[in-house]
């Protein structure tokens, strides 16, 4: 089991195991998903850019829509 502690300004470091296996990067944005009483961390997938017009709507952007059509 990995561990990471939580500061008193609700900060903890993302252990390099865990940052190795997602492959994160500083700046990567992390989703955090709650699921019976448990948090799924994903690494978010590559944020759009500023003339991205779809860029706003985050309500296309859930787990079940990125496993559909994440490889599109």
């Amino acid at each position: 089991m990995i561990t990471s502690k939580l500061t008193s300004k609700a900060q903890t470091t993302v252990p390099q195991p865990v940052r190795a296996a997602l492959g994160l990067k500083p700046g990567d944005l992390l989703w955090y998903e709650l699921v019976q009483g448990q948090v799924i961390l994903r690494k978010s997938p590559a944020t759009p850019g500023r003339d991205d017009p779809f860029g706003a709507f985050d309500e296309w952007r859930s787990p079940a829509d990125e496993k559909a059509y994440g490889q599109l």
